[in-house]
């Protein structure tokens, strides 16, 4: 990697943390994410194979200066042959630092797989421990599954086991405490997120977001949080805080009221192949067509890298004339 020339945009920002979602399905309809229904999922042939994904992965990480690649859907513990891609990219050289976003239903049976191919962590997204607030929020009964996937992937030595969490108004923007506590019962570190416009309805409204703010006095009535000085933040998401003096810790990622787009070092391939220079870009750089038209590693690369250098200084959300990216976020991958 020594004469990878990285993924660095017109503002100065170095792309070194790869987000794949390997599918757009998902188990679960999330409220917040696509409709009861759900939606078209991409056909078979669009999507990227095992080793056109392989060779993408060794690009990024042999000439582009990536050191971190995390897993992302849809559900990605939906994508068949999930273990043997994770042992091949943990094969890479320099090896990434391997991680993965999932709604943990599934992890059970697989973290101890997952960790044995190479995967060192987990992301587990959990709304509620509320099992009739989860048949709501996610339109399936299956929050059993989802705390057993936990259990399974802190037993697995997949840590530290992050939990992300979204609240919504009036549905379960009580929870702030009960999710807290049960984390830190479980020795998880939990992340709010405040919800972003990224839903297939579009429905999302500024004022049934719950903020950061509103997160914050939330937890404050049972917790004291103070921030945690002792951690540079560079450009992790989230603000971490310690809970009652410490060890233990929660965050708040504040991607609207605080934006942090100044110190993003994010980029995105899509499941068809497809990069994003933002999560919310509504441009995207075709690298699929590329590969299948006999592109070399440097010409995929090279386009890579324009598609990098094309990012705007910001996600634009809190912009008058701000537009909502075509795709959803179970298509775009977190």
């Amino acid at each position: 990697m020594e004469n990878a020339i990285k993924l660095t945009d017109g503002f100065g920002r170095t792309a070194t943390d790869l987000r794949v979602s390997l599918t757009d399905r998902c188990n679960l309809r999330c409220s917040y994410c696509m409709p009861p229904e759900g939606l078209d999922w991409l056909p078979s042939p669009d999507l990227l194979t095992d080793d056109e994904l392989l060779r993408l992965l060794e690009i990024a990480v042999t000439r582009l200066g990536v050191n971190e690649v995390r897993f992302t859907g849809g559900e990605p513990l939906l994508r068949k042959g999930l273990t043997g891609i994770v042992a091949r990219a943990a094969a890479l050289s320099p090896r990434p630092e391997l991680s993965l976003t999932t709604n943990g239903i599934g992890l059970a049976r697989l973290a101890g797989p997952l960790r044995e191919a190479g995967l060192d962590r987990v992301n587990v997204s959990l709304d509620t421990v509320s099992a009739a607030t989860f048949i709501q929020l996610a339109r399936r009964d299956r929050l059993s599954d989802v705390l057993a996937g936990l259990a399974a992937a802190a037993a697995a030595g997949l840590t530290p086991v992050k939990v992300n969490a979204v609240l919504m108004r009036g549905v379960n923007d009580h929870e702030a405490v009960p999710l807290l506590r049960y984390c830190l019962e479980h020795d998880y570190q939990l992340r709010f997120i405040e919800q972003m416009p990224l839903d297939a309805q579009h429905g999302w409204r500024r004022a049934e977001m719950v903020t950061a703010d509103e997160i914050m006095a939330a937890l404050g009535e049972e917790y004291v949080l103070k921030p945690d000085d002792t951690v540079d933040r560079g450009p992790a998401p989230a603000e971490v805080f310690l809970v009652d003096g410490g060890p233990a810790r929660v965050g708040i990622i504040a991607s609207v009221t605080r934006p942090f787009c100044g110190a993003c070092d994010r980029v995105r391939l899509t499941a068809d192949g497809q990069v994003r220079n933002c999560l919310f870009a509504r441009e995207e750089s075709d690298l699929r067509a590329l590969l299948r038209s006999g592109a070399s590693d440097e010409q995929l690369a090279s386009a890579w890298r324009l598609a990098v250098a094309r990012k705007l200084p910001g996600h634009g959300i809190n912009d008058p004339g701000f537009l909502q990216p075509a795709r959803p976020m179970s298509a775009i991958g977190g």
